[in-house]
């Protein structure tokens, strides 16, 4: 009936999980106030969503590091060597990072350490612990 002018129904997808998941579920949707039903769209939704954004901005730092143009347009070059970082910012992360010395996740609102490189090198960023690692002689770690 293609001028059926009633909605379409949303799809119903059945899953088995442990009952210790489903224990989860259920009191983070009652924490929440929302339906077990709302809570699992809603986590699908933005699953996806961060997903697609980690691998996005891993796919520019990989670009950036080898050298190739990163979707922004912009030339990398190769990571730059511990000599050539003149200092380290520590700086809130407006997208998601991975660190240069541990391949540690660095979500998006994260506060890491941003390497200050002459020219337009490959920006180094590290996690808070690989920051605080820094030998004296690499440039020390920032001040908070």
């Amino acid at each position: 009936m293609p001028d059926d002018p009633r909605p379409r129904k949303e799809r119903v997808i059945h899953t088995r999980v442990p009952e210790s998941l489903d224990d989860e579920i259920k009191r983070r949707a009652t924490d929440l106030g929302l339906s077990v039903s709302n809570l699992v769209r809603n986590i699908l939704q933005n699953t996806f969503g961060l997903v697609e954004d980690i691998v996005h901005d891993s796919a520019d730092i990989a670009r950036s590091a080898r050298g190739a143009r990163t979707a922004s347009g912009e030339r990398g070059s190769s990571e730059p060597s511990a000599g050539e970082v003149v200092g380290w910012h520590l700086a809130l992360l407006n997208v998601n990072a991975v660190c240069e010395a541990c391949n540690a996740i660095l979500p998006k609102g994260t506060r890491a350490g941003v390497g200050i490189v002459p020219g337009g090198r490959a920006i180094p960023i590290r996690c808070r612990t690989c920051l605080d690692e820094v030998p004296d002689g690499e440039s020390g770690s920032p001040d908070e």
